[in-house]
């Protein structure tokens, strides 16, 4: 698999804030990162916010995307549920139909689909809810991209209807030896050193490899970096990220 990136997009979620409730710190991180997946109310995310998020993306020049979930604000989008094929279609087209309806009220348009916490992995490993999401991001039509987790059955069915495919990685979480992400109830789910996070995006960027949570090699292709913009530490990781990536000669740029 040729790998190697003399171009990339960082990517992060944006907009998680509700009502009086507030998550991360989209301000501060926006200027840093090159496209945003906007919260669409299903696990986060409101109408104003929605707004205020598709507005400070463009004062920024960043590529906005939308973020679906599985209905669970109470759980933030990260627990399983049980769902259909056509649910999924539903739901998701849903959701990204409200933030294409503002951004293109803002005179933009929709760049992207990434689908959010546990419908992002049990799409990754589950060819009847990508093909939900595959539907939805067809429907929508306009060139839509779709993230996908790289090397996974997501990918596979989005590269086979045809869609334009932006392959994700992910600079803060363990991998499995199938290429999956490691489940956030291992303890070890999480790289928390900063410094172990920028090499793991440097060796997916130069070489298109991951060291696995056994040891093992996990070829991977990295079109795009995700940044959890939740944590404290987001602004400081992703300005030492992009001073890393800028001695590689690798540019950023969503595409």
């Amino acid at each position: 698999m040729s790998t190697l990136r003399t171009s990339i997009d960082l990517n992060a979620d944006m907009g998680e804030s509700f009502g009086a409730w507030h998550m991360g710190d989209d301000a501060a991180l926006m200027p840093f990162v090159t496209s945003a997946n906007v919260a669409c109310g299903f696990h986060a995310g409101d109408p104003s916010t929605i707004a205020a998020t598709v507005a400070l993306a463009f004062r920024h020049g960043v590529a906005i995307g939308a973020h679906p979930s599985l209905p669970d604000l109470q759980g933030f989008g990260r627990r399983t549920m049980q769902v259909t094929e056509d649910e999924v279609y539903g739901m998701t087209l849903y959701q990204a139909g409200a933030v294409r309806a503002f951004v293109e009220a803002a005179g933009g348009r929709l760049h992207h689909l990434k689908a959010h916490g546990a419908l992002y992995n049990m799409a990754a490993k589950d060819v009847a809810l990508s093909r939900g999401l595959v539907r939805a991001v067809k429907a929508l039509g306009g060139g839509v991209k779709m993230y996908v987790l790289s090397g996974s059955p997501m990918e596979a069915v989005a590269r086979d209807a045809g869609l334009e495919v932006r392959c994700e990685v992910f600079a803060d979480r363990r991998y499995m030896p199938d290429g999956t992400l490691a489940p956030r109830t291992r303890p070890d789910a999480l790289i928390t050193d900063e410094a172990e996070s920028v090499a793991q995006v440097l060796r997916m960027v130069r070489e298109g490899r991951l060291t696995a949570v056994d040891g093992s090699v996990v070829a991977v292709r990295a079109d795009t970096v995700c940044i959890h913009g939740d944590k404290p530490t987001a602004v400081p990781f992703v300005q030492a990220l992009r001073r890393a990536l800028a001695a590689e000669s690798v540019e950023l740029a969503a595409h």
